[in-house]
């Protein structure tokens, strides 16, 4: 069971790079543990730290100046192998959210089973988030998943998000957190149908 996710507001951090593919978010070198924690240590290894294990001090998740809970990433975001250690990683850094205007279909559906919000954008309205965060970093954004809303200071935009995922997010459940929740029912079903 992860954290209940029902609204966020928060600020976030620019990666505008396009087509950033599972190796670039968490190197094939680092996945050798099974449980989840511990990934985010190594989220974007490559550029994040330079050949001594330095930061990088230009890069974006190295730079103080922007913080948050959301990533705002460039068009076709995820692509790539399919690695479920991508949404860890993201998810063990401290994000609960990326935006992007199209997300590779695994790495999607990856994130929705790990706690991890993706929201599509168009890609209009992410030119205009990106740029409302370099011009304040401290820009707010709120995330009303109830609704499928996502707001940067005044100007909003609608998202879909599968209906299932929607209440396990909501819930805090995984696939069988679900199943659990609906114990009652089950049991009447069965009671009926036996």
């Amino acid at each position: 069971m992860k954290d209940k996710f029902i609204t966020l507001r928060s600020t976030a951090v620019p990666l505008p790079n396009e087509n950033i593919d599972t190796d670039q978010i968490i190197p094939a070198r680092f996945l050798k543990a099974t449980t989840r924690e511990g990934f985010g240590d190594n989220l974007f290894r490559d550029w994040r730290y330079d050949t001594e294990n330095n930061p990088v001090t230009d890069f974006v998740l190295n730079d103080p100046t922007y913080s948050g809970r959301i990533l705002v990433a460039g068009k076709n975001f995820g692509c790539g192998s399919s690695r479920e250690h991508a949404a860890w990683a993201i998810y063990d850094f401290g994000f609960r959210v990326v935006v992007s205007s199209f997300f590779a279909d695994i790495f999607k559906n990856n994130a929705l089973n790990n706690g991890l919000l993706p929201i599509v954008v168009s890609d209009n309205f992410l030119k205009q988030m990106i740029q409302a965060i370099k011009e304040n970093p401290s820009t707010e954004i709120m995330v009303d998943l109830e609704n499928q809303i996502l707001q940067v200071g005044s100007v909003r935009e609608t998202f879909e998000i599968n209906a299932y995922k929607k209440t396990c997010l909501m819930n805090g459940y995984d696939d069988i957190d679900y199943l659990l929740s609906l114990n009652k029912e089950i049991r009447e079903f069965d009671a009926v149908h036996s």
